[in-house]
């Protein structure tokens, strides 16, 4: 049973109480209630989970990179915080690929997208000048995200 006063109450509800408003959706999706859904904020919520997905995978391998490149660069300053850093963020990457494998493509795209601005976070965390990084990503995209490399190589290119 459609009700026309059911779809401006979503709406309200999307806009005042989001967690009230998915519970609400799940369930009229479970009982079949097509008419009633919020689609239009529905489409809008599912196409972010995958946007979300995709700034997950961005940010992770910045940070990952960043590190790899502090491991490799200051190897005084290589200790636990960095190790259990770069195998979190290599976890969460997996993890993510494995819950969604058409993001692996991406994933290994990012590597090279994600690296100026690994490069900046670097520098900036190094003190090391950001023109003495190497333009090209100094690591494959299977080295970054393989869980046992860590770069033993001091030099910057």
């Amino acid at each position: 049973m459609s009700d026309v006063a059911t779809k401006p109450a979503a709406n309200a509800l999307y806009d005042s109480d989001f967690y009230a408003w998915t519970q609400q959706q799940a369930r009229l999706l479970r009982e079949r209630r097509w008419d009633d859904l919020d689609l239009e904020n529905l489409v809008d919520e599912v196409e972010s989970v995958g946007r979300s997905d995709k700034r997950q995978i961005e940010s992770r391998l910045e940070v990952l990179m960043a590190h790899l490149l502090k491991w490799k660069l200051q190897p005084g300053g290589r200790g636990n915080s960095w190790r259990t850093t770069i195998s979190e963020q290599r976890r969460r990457l997996s993890r993510l690929v494995e819950e969604s494998p058409s993001l692996r493509e991406f994933q290994e795209q990012e590597v090279f997208n994600s690296y100026r601005a690994a490069r900046l976070k670097a520098a900036d965390e190094t003190g090391i000048a950001f023109g003495l990084f190497s333009e090209e990503c100094p690591f494959t995209a299977e080295q970054v995200l393989d869980l046992e490399f860590f770069p033993e190589d001091r030099s910057i290119e």
